[in-house]
């Protein structure tokens, strides 16, 4: 399972780098028509820079559930081990809880853009191509949630990433 999920967040993080890269191609594009003559003034990449963004947002907080980078928060002093594992088991049940808001509702939200054959104004891109973002991150969450929770109920140290481990 472990592994399984190791390949996701590689994958994962292949698909930010590439959200990013591509996310520059239409920003370029206004920038450089706002001020040189020889590029129209496309429209459409004011919308496709928005959408770039939403998939960049999205898999960010899918990658930052498995480091722990996102909705860790450490506001508690150092307590007692069994305490900490409480605390810690708290918090990962309650990103569970908002990654099956995020499916449930993601879902739904998807599945109206997908049966009205919603397209965007300017790209004419089916909406449900940005909208899958939203279940497809809770269903991640979920994943990531329950690796982390697993551990702490049986009493075993969570599974080590690069980012906690190299701040150690």
């Amino acid at each position: 399972m472990r592994s399984t999920l190791s390949l996701i967040h590689r994958l994962l993080n292949w698909l930010l780098a590439l959200s990013v890269a591509i996310l520059i191609i239409p920003v370029l594009l206004q920038i450089f028509s706002r001020y040189v003559g020889f590029i129209p003034r496309y429209i459409w990449t004011e919308e496709m820079a928005r959408f770039c963004f939403i998939w960049m947002i999205m898999l960010g907080a899918m990658i930052g559930v498995r480091e722990g980078t996102h909705f860790d928060v450490d506001l508690l002093p150092d307590l007692s081990p069994r305490l900490n594992a409480v605390l810690r088991s708290v918090m990962h049940l309650a990103v569970l809880a908002l990654a099956l808001i995020f499916v449930y509702y993601g879902y739904q939200f998807t599945a109206e853009a997908i049966t009205g054959e919603r397209t965007s104004e300017l790209a004419d891109l089916p909406l449900w191509y940005i909208f899958v973002a939203w279940p497809l991150a809770g269903l991640v969450w979920v994943l990531f949630a329950a690796e982390k929770l697993l551990p702490e109920w049986r009493h075993a140290p969570p599974p080590d990433h690069p980012r906690r481990a190299s701040s150690l």
